[in-house]
């Protein structure tokens, strides 16, 4: 939509309940309500959608990065009505839409195909023989999936047992389809995917490639562009395969060719077609930031009609982007999903784009206009670019309908390096309350040194967090920053509360000598005018506090750290580099008697099998009185369109059922218990 204003284009936005406040319908120029909140009610039935084009006059429908399953057949309708579609052309959607007669097409246009088997795969047993015979570990995919969902990974007999059903179910409940085709799975992949664009005029060119391989449940997480595994030999070779793919099935608009590359050839050769996505990809921005190209841009002129006004010779990258997706969903708690309302949402303010300025007058205006503007030139002497690409508001909703991302957050410099710090200084200054999120977990990303290092793998998340997400690790010079940062909060605080009107007796001066505990360590924190020292050491720190701010810019040695901080019992709870710390604040002089305090111990909740979140009980597998393992599966809940298996964590015999299937679920409610 802001493409659109730019380009004097007016707009009609389509919403469902759970939508009806969303930027998205406030910022349009009209707007139809399609139906109640489930996407199989409202976004995927194409009638409604082509009825609200009809009942507001509108010239052409841009499908965004797709609810629709059935897309073929809506480009065609739209065609019908006399609606520009602002894709591809129905045949190229048909052919590239179906993983398995896409993957026939890509290796008969003479691109890599990955082994597997493209038949349909009848029940279980069937598709034990097949993964028997392609050989473990192998990849079980829903034919019409994307966006990590109807996907399971299979190491063993068992894994494709447990998991094939599972794939259909989600294949079907999110896109209409529960066939499922199996296929070799890469060890050591990486997930590199070649942005195509291209014209009603048989021109197609290749916009560089996007390193998508720091994935959870075979959702993408962080993407960037270029990547830092790909030489220019490389590129070439994968961009010119993808665009002999969308030239053999007569494809335009923009779309992206998803290549899974081994890691261990370092020749770069080893690359294979997973699927090809006709649509706008979420990860987009960091294309647009490397080509100064607006992509949603070009695809409205190539559905006017409009020839691309450049060749593959004149596409220059220029310099690093990075995207990190912000999800609704708890890192601390095993990435369960979160809804709720979002009580804060301040993102990081952004720069001016990096994207072209005054491309013209508009297609509404200009429609005569025979080519689309060339990319921007290469802009390598500009800073740091923050840019943030998001559908809510302070005040929404995160509804359990859809999928989990808040917002995308994009930053571009001249270097990788420079890009990703750029990320780790706008993820502490974003700010989210309500729903939980993910951004301690996307800095921890940003500053791991495998991260750093460029040494990705689609692995990469469940290799380096096996136990789970407890925080990034803090230096001790970050933990003792942040020890003086609450010490001094602390003595505001106190400093407020002296100036209480009413008090009896003198007024107390504020204390300055503190007892500071972080991380399981005491430190003794002195704040005076002459400044803070820790454990009797000056640090060189400058801010400004007053009671009630959340968020505090510290300036040490020419860098600035910005924290969010937020007050608990006896002290702060202060968020930072991707970790949230407790602080104990203490005056000295009462410090010593903490120790005499007694801890309140956490009740045992083990016997219990409970919810982890919002959701739909799926299947319960065990009844009351049936003997249960440690690992064994207990039950599956549906949350966001992605089934969870909950497990037993220690053996038992269950004692009572509290649920069954089919019931709506809140977060820790108890499914059932054991004895």
């Amino acid at each position: 939509m802001r493409t659109a204003k730019k380009m004097g284009i007016a707009t009609v936005a389509v919403y469902s309940d759970a939508d009806a406040r969303s930027p998205h319908v406030r910022q349009a120029d009209e707007s139809v309500r399609l139906g109640p909140p489930p996407a199989a009610e409202s976004y995927l039935l194409a009638d409604l959608i082509l009825a609200a084009a009809k009942e507001t006059g509108a010239d052409a429908i841009h499908p965004g990065y797709g609810f629709l399953s059935e897309r073929e057949s809506f480009a065609r309708a739209c065609a019908e009505a006399g609606i520009a579609f602002i894709g591809p052309p129905p045949k190229a959607i048909a052919a590239m839409g179906d993983k398995i007669e896409s993957k026939k097409l890509a290796k008969q246009a003479g691109v890599n195909v990955v082994p597997g088997y493209l038949g349909e795969i009848a029940d279980t047993d069937e598709a034990v023989k097949i993964a028997g015979d392609i050989g473990y570990p192998v990849m079980m995919k829903a034919s019409a999936g994307g966006g990590g969902k109807g996907m399971r990974l299979a190491w063993s007999e068992a894994d494709v047992r447990e998991g094939f059903e599972a794939t259909k179910r989600e294949g079907l409940a999110s896109f209409g389809d529960d066939r499922v085709f199996i296929e070799k799975f890469i060890e050591h992949p990486r997930h590199i995917e070649i942005q195509v664009l291209g014209d009603q005029h048989g021109n197609v060119v290749y916009l560089g490639e996007r390193e998508c391989s720091i994935q959870r449940r075979h959702q993408k997480v962080v993407e960037e562009a270029p990547s830092p595994f790909v030489t220019p030999a490389m590129r070439k070779a994968m961009g010119e395969q993808a665009v002999a793919l969308a030239q053999a099935v007569g494809y335009y608009s923009a779309g992206t060719v998803e290549l899974i590359v081994s890691g261990a050839d370092p020749t770069g050769e080893s690359f294979y077609f997973l699927e090809m996505n006709t649509r706008l990809q979420v990860e987009h921005p960091v294309t647009e930031e490397i080509t100064g190209l607006d992509l949603v841009e070009q695809m409205i002129r190539v559905a006017a009609g409009e020839k691309l006004a450049f060749a593959q010779a004149d596409v220059a990258l220029d310099g690093w982007a990075i995207e990190t997706r912000v999800y609704a969903e708890d890192p601390y708690r095993g990435f369960l999903p979160s809804i709720g309302r979002l009580v804060r949402y301040n993102p990081p303010i952004a720069s001016p784009s990096r994207l072209r300025e005054g491309l013209g007058e508009g297609v509404s205006q200009s429609a005569s206009s025979e080519t689309s503007p060339p990319p921007a030139p290469p802009a390598s002497g500009r800073g740091v670019v923050v840019r943030v690409d998001d559908g809510v508001a302070e005040g929404g909703e995160v509804s359990m309908f859809y999928d989990p991302m808040i917002a995308k957050l994009i930053t571009w410099a001249p270097t990788r390096e420079a890009a990703t710090d750029a990320q780790v200084a706008a993820l502490d200054a974003f700010e989210i309350e309500g729903p939980g999120h993910n951004i301690d977990f996307l800095s921890a990303l940003m500053q791991h040194p495998r991260f750093r290092e460029g040494a990705l793998t689609t692995g990469f998340i469940a290799e380096e967090y096996a136990d789970g997400f407890t925080g990034a690790p803090a230096a001790p010079e970050l933990l003792r920053t942040l020890g003086a940062v609450a010490a001094f909060a602390a003595t505001a605080e106190a400093d407020r509360a002296r100036r209480i009107d009413g008090q009896l007796g003198r007024r107390l001066r504020p204390p300055a000598d503190w007892s500071v505990t972080i991380g399981g360590v005491d430190h003794a924190v002195r704040v005076s005018a002459d400044g803070i020292a820790v454990d009797g050491v000056d640090l060189p720190l400058a801010m400004e506090y007053t009671p009630g701010d959340r968020m505090i810019e510290v300036e040490q040695g020419g860098e600035t750290l910005t924290l969010r901080i937020a007050p608990v019992r006896a002290g702060f709870r202060l968020t930072t580099r991707g970790a949230s710390h407790v602080v104990r604040v203490l005056p000295a002089r009462i410090a010593p008697y903490a120790a005499h305090m007694i801890e309140k111990v956490a009740p045992d909740l083990s016997r219990f099998l409970l919810c982890p979140m919002p959701g739909l009980l799926v299947r319960l597998d065990v009844d009351a009185g049936d003997r249960v393992e440690p690992g064994q599966p207990l039950a599956v809940v549906e949350a966001m369109k992605m089934e969870n298996i909950l497990r037993a964590t220690k053996a038992g015999t269950v004692r009572q059922v509290n649920a069954k299937a089919g019931d709506s679920l809140a977060v820790d409610a108890v499914i059932l218990e054991l004895e």
